[in-house]
This record gives structure tokens, sequence and C-alpha cells, in this order.
């Protein structure tokens, strides 16, 4: 893969604010160019798919089964039991209605220039985006959705940053309506695929496919060992509790009758407790991880105007997203630390028009699994070698003033901590005198952890690709296309300086929108700068003598970073 520099579309450049062509707008005739081939006005406006409405019509109705069988087998009905079953019925209920309501008042269409969507009906909106700015077509599909052989269709043009910001959905269309309409969107607004691709007017698969990666039962391991394993036991016993009481089972009343619990005693009663409890949220967590990830395929489509690179998964519900290959900047792989011991890695691309805040993220091209094989995704997806990767390399190391400067944090933490106990055992009466001990006892953990930030530091240049590598909790190693930075940020604080090092921040219009090596020497930062864009601080740096770029890294040069903030402010 090779990136395009950021300041050649124009639309790229823009990420940073809302697309106006994406709020209301007025009448889609109004703004359709003289130049299209069919005037907009003629174009019809298509309806969402009429079996939504008895599909959820039907969804209510057996979200009704729980409710009837448990008054029919509850001799004496309480409110209280009741409660949990009949909210679900509500649920059920409100939703059809509602899906009906916005069936009837749901209308949309595509012109040569933009993806027009009216809905409401008290209050009526009318939206539109133009198709350039299009990033990602995605299909979701519940159980009851593929049932009825429906898919729900997004269309986003992104917006690194903005939580929630989704350009159109259409909930829902038929399997065959998705299909056309995603190859439709993502060529581009091409005439030939516009319009069907061949003279048959059947829309034609675009015919090169590279499959980087198939899912793997063995990444199930890498899931479950999880704190959001006791959450999900916690929602299993939470609500299977509650639906025993509407039938009149207690369910309490069981569990205390399987052990002697006194006989016990409270540390096995505890350990049991515990295994069981985490047993099942392991238990549910692989269930939801083979629902989630069955028959994930992560592959390469050649399409008549470009590539996506294309995920596909899920057993109940099915979810596919397209992203424009084009747009593509880099990989970031994340490596918790809790879970370093196995290998465990997330993988996410750097893309523009990429949304990173959801549940879901667009951005995540793998489920969570062996950071090897992450790494050789990686590399074939940016068409490197194995050996050529920028994950292969080992990144230059940072200085040992850095781990200096990280026990300075680590002392400065538990001493706050251990001050804070000692006045809260001096003023509450409940707890006692001493405990100002335990935090004394932090000091060697803040200290491990420091080590562990430490070691986790690092920079560098592999071929087309600027590397940078921090974080404590999640040690990530990000891969940025070196004409992908746009700008630079330098950063000193007074403890930077007193130690010889600064922060060096890679801005971009991807991704997280910067990417940072901290620690680095200050001698080596302008000269490192200079190596990843040539000429992009030179404008700054003009006056500087050539020999003072190039500075050892063991000398670190502080006055000219010193005036290369200060031009840069």
């Amino acid at each position: 893969m090779s990136p395009a520099p950021e300041t050649a579309p124009p639309s790229e450049t823009a990420e940073t604010a809302p697309p106006s062509e994406t709020a209301e707008t007025a009448p889609p005739s109004e703004t359709a160019s003289a130049g299209d081939t069919t005037p907009a006005a003629e174009i019809p406006w298509r309806r969402l798919d009429a079996r939504i409405i008895w599909v959820d019509g039907l969804y209510a109705l057996l979200s009704l089964v729980p409710a009837g069988l448990a008054l029919l087998v509850t001799d004496e009905p309480h409110a209280s039991t009741l409660v949990p079953v009949l909210a679900v019925a509500v649920g059920g209920v409100v939703g059809a209605a509602r899906d009906t309501l916005r069936w009837a008042k749901t209308r949309y269409r595509l012109t040569e220039e933009l993806v027009e969507l009216r809905t409401g009906l008290l209050v009526r909106r009318n939206r539109a985006l133009r198709r350039e700015r299009i990033r990602t077509v995605s299909t979701t599909a519940r159980l009851r959705h593929r049932l009825a052989g429906l898919r729900v269709l997004t269309v986003g043009v992104g917006q690194p940053g903005a939580a929630g910001y989704e350009a159109l959905q259409l909930d829902a269309v038929t399997r065959t309506a998705a299909e056309e309409l995603r190859r439709e969107l993502l060529a581009g607004g091409s005439a030939e695929v516009a319009s069907g691709g061949g003279e048959d007017g059947v829309v034609v698969e675009a015919p090169g496919e590279r499959v980087f990666a198939r899912i793997r039962w063995s990444w199930i391991c890498y899931n479950v060992f999880s704190v959001w394993a006791l959450v999900t036991a916690a929602g299993l016993l939470w609500g299977g509790y509650w639906l025993a009481q509407s039938f009149g089972f207690d369910g309490a009343g069981f569990v205390a009758g399987l052990l002697d619990w006194r006989a016990l005693g409270p540390w096995r009663t505890g350990a049991i407790a515990f295994v069981g409890v985490g047993a099942l949220g392991a238990l549910g967590m692989a269930v939801a991880f083979v629902a989630e990830n069955w028959s994930f395929r992560l592959v390469r489509l050649d399409t008549p105007t470009g590539a996506v690179l294309r995920t596909s998964q899920g057993l109940f519900r099915t979810r596919e997203v397209n992203r424009d290959v084009s747009r593509l900047r880099g990989v970031e792989i994340s490596e918790p630390l809790l879970w370093r011991w196995m290998g465990m890695a997330d993988t996410n691309v750097i893309s523009t028009g990429l949304s990173i805040w959801s549940m879901t993220p667009a951005t995540t091209i793998l489920p969570r699994g062996p950071v090897g094989v992450a790494r050789s995704v990686a590399a074939r997806m940016l068409d490197l070698d194995a050996g050529a990767s920028p994950f292969a390399v080992p990144p230059r190391r940072h200085p040992p003033a850095a781990l200096r400067r990280r026990f300075g944090w680590a002392v400065l933490v538990t001493l706050a901590v251990t001050g804070l106990l000692a006045w809260l055992g001096g003023i509450v009466d409940a707890l006692p005198s001493w405990l100002w001990v335990v935090g004394v006892g932090l000091l060697p953990v803040a200290l491990g952890a420091a080590v562990v930030a430490y070691r986790a530091l690092g920079h560098g240049i592999v071929g087309e690709y600027l590397v940078v590598r921090s974080g404590l909790v999640s040690r990530s190693t990000a891969a940025l296309s070196r004409p992908a930075v746009i700008g630079w940020r330098l950063r000193q604080s007074v403890l930077q300086r007193r130690l010889g090092l600064a922060t060096l921040t890679a801005t971009t219009a991807a991704g997280h929108g910067q990417y940072a090596a901290v620690d680095m020497p200050a001698g080596t930062v302008v000269a490192f700068a200079e190596q990843v864009v040539p000429g992009l601080l030179a404008p700054l740096i003009a006056d500087v003598p050539v020999e003072r770029l190039s500075v050892p890294a063991s000398t670190p040069d502080v006055s000219l970073l010193e005036e290369t903030c200060h031009r840069v402010g």
C-alpha cells in the first residue's frame, strides 16, 4: 500500500469539522449540479422494505411469550416478578410501532453527486451527503433481519474524534438492494457501476480478492480472561434470578441447598463462588465471541475505482464493513499490560474518515488475538515483506533519563497516596491509624510500573513508515506513513528540560490525529523530524547551521529545541 500525500485531495484535509453537506439542506433538487446526466428532480425516491413491519410485529408477539407463560405458570403473580418480562413485552410492542412509522415516513435516493434521506413524522428532516466524501459502507443484520432477507445499511463520512457522528442509516433494505447500494457507493458514482456494470444490468463483483485473515477458534482463550467475564456473569445471574422468580422458582434456595456452606467456612465459600462466577463469565464471553466473530474474514477487494478492505463477521447478527484502501495511512497494534504474557494484541488501521469512538469501531480489523498474527496481517496489508514490516524492527530505545523521570513520578504518587491515607486514618475513627503503611507498600508496584512504562518507549523509521511506541496499561505501537505527517508538535516540560528530554508529536488527518514519541533525547528531535519528512521544518530552521541538525544522541542540544519551539510558537 502506497498512501497518497495528505495535501492532495482537498476532501481529506477538512476532517476536523463536520462537513456542511451533511447538515440540514434545502430541497435536494436545488443542490444538484447542472452537469448531471439525470436531473435530481426526475430521480424517484425509494422506500424501505415493507417486510420490516411484519418482522417487527412478529418480534413483538414473541416478546409477549415470556409474560404469558409467567402468568399461566405462576399461581399468584407479583408485580416485582412480572416487571422484567412486562418491560420486554412493552419494549417489543413500542419498537414495532416505531418501525412502522419510520417505514411510512422514510424515503431515500441516489443522485450523481448526493445520497439523500428524508425522515420524520412531526419534524421532517432532509439530509444529504456528497458521494465523494463517503468513507465507509457497512451492513448489519440481526437474526430476525436475516430470516426475512433484510439488511441495515450504514453510510459513513467518518469524523475522527467525534463520538456518535453518523451519516445515513437505512433500516431496513433487502439483501440484494444492500449489495447494489454498497457497490454503487464504493464505486464513487462511476456511470458503469451505478448503472449495473454490464449490458444485462447485473452488477459485476470485483475481480480481485486477497484474503488476509480468517477466524481461528484458538483465539477464544485470548478473549475470556478479562474483568468483563465477571461483569458478564453478574448480568447472567441477575437475569436468571429474576426469570426464575417470574416462574416461581427459588434460585437462591436452590444454591443454598447445594453444599453445607457453613461447614466450608468463608474462605472456601468465597473461593468456590469466585471460581463458579468466573467460569460462568468465561463461558458467556466465549459464547459472545463465537456469536460476534462467526465466519470472520478480512479481505482486500479490487474495485473499478480502487480497492476496499472488508471485514465480515457474525452469527446471529452479521456485520460487514468496507474501508477505502486509498485512505489507509498505517496500522496500530496495542498490547494490554495484564495479558501481555499471553501475547495478546488488538489491531486497528490508521485511516482518514473512520470513527475511533465506538463500541465496534470501523478501524478494528482483527479480533483480539496473538500478536504474531497481528504483525503478519499488518505486513501483508501494507504490501511489505515480513522482514521489512515496521513491526519486525525493534524501535530505538530511549535514554535512561526517561526512566529516572518515571521513577520520580512513581515516588511522588506514592507519597501523595501515603499522605492521603495518613490524613484519613487520623480523622476517621473507623479507619486504623496505621493505614498509611498501605501507601508505602505501593512503592514497589509503582516502581515496577515505571520500569514497564520505560521499556514500552520507542521510536524509529522503517522504510516509508514512522514508528512510535508508548503506553503502560496498553503498549501501543503505531506505524504511520511518512507522507501522512502534516505537522509537528514539540513539547518540553520543566522536568524534561532538566533531564534533556522532549516529546515529539506527529500530527495527521488519520486515526487519533497525533502520534507521539515520548521522552526522546532533546538533541535529536529536530534531526529526527527532518528525517521523517524532509523539508517540513525547513522554514523554521533555515538559519540553523547544518552541523547542529546532526547532534549525537548523547549530547542533547536543548538550545536548538528551544529555538525551534520559539519559531513554531
